[in-house]
């Protein structure tokens, strides 16, 4: 992409995602690589900034490649756009978790107080971009100490994670078709 010439990325590696993994043997032979790249502040506008994350599709063992996973405080959301590519947000609450699956043009918003993790369910990389307020810091423990997200995502389906238990059975949403108008909820 043209637009991200000029920007260094942020490299998460196979090696910060490990204690997130699934498959906990996979994890422990593989040797370390690259998972997925973050452009940050791309532009901004608004006080919000416009970043952009690349994930190659590559398993990870038996479970698709994703993000790592953070939570946002309770005054800050999200709103992502899916620019190439299949991707599928898992976006977990205190006890509730639900997964959108969206394609180019969709537009997901992950609420303010919740988790996320993004998942590239496809052959092909996964391009997407985001608005969010640069004033807040993203919580990694909460996943990091769970070892990983409520669900994970594998060539078999959905997987419970069983350190949590107090999350409901995962539902389904859809997403969006068109970024909300007020973006309020993104920054107080």
């Amino acid at each position: 992409m043209k637009v991200l010439e000029n920007h260094q990325p942020d490299i998460r590696k196979i090696s910060d995602l490990k204690e997130v993994l699934f498959d906990q043997e996979w994890a422990e032979k593989v040797t370390d690589f690259d998972v997925y790249y973050m452009y940050r502040g791309i532009k901004e506008k608004d006080d919000l900034r416009y970043d952009i994350t690349v994930i190659p599709f590559r398993m990870f063992g038996k479970e698709f490649p994703k993000t790592k996973g953070h939570y946002h405080p309770k005054e800050y959301g999200e709103v992502y756009i899916v620019l190439q590519g299949r991707a599928i947000y898992l976006i977990q609450g205190v006890s509730d978790a639900y997964a959108v699956t969206a394609e180019e043009g969709d537009v997901v918003t992950v609420p303010p107080g919740y988790g996320h993790i993004t998942i590239n369910p496809g052959k092909e990389d996964l391009i997407m971009a985001n608005w969010v307020s640069p004033h807040f810091s993203s919580d990694y423990d909460s996943i990091l100490k769970k070892g990983g997200g409520c669900y994970f995502f594998t060539e078999d389906g959905w997987v419970k994670n069983e350190n949590y238990k107090e999350i409901k059975e995962l539902h389904f949403k859809e997403p969006e078709k068109e970024i909300p108008e007020d973006l309020s909820f993104l920054s107080v």
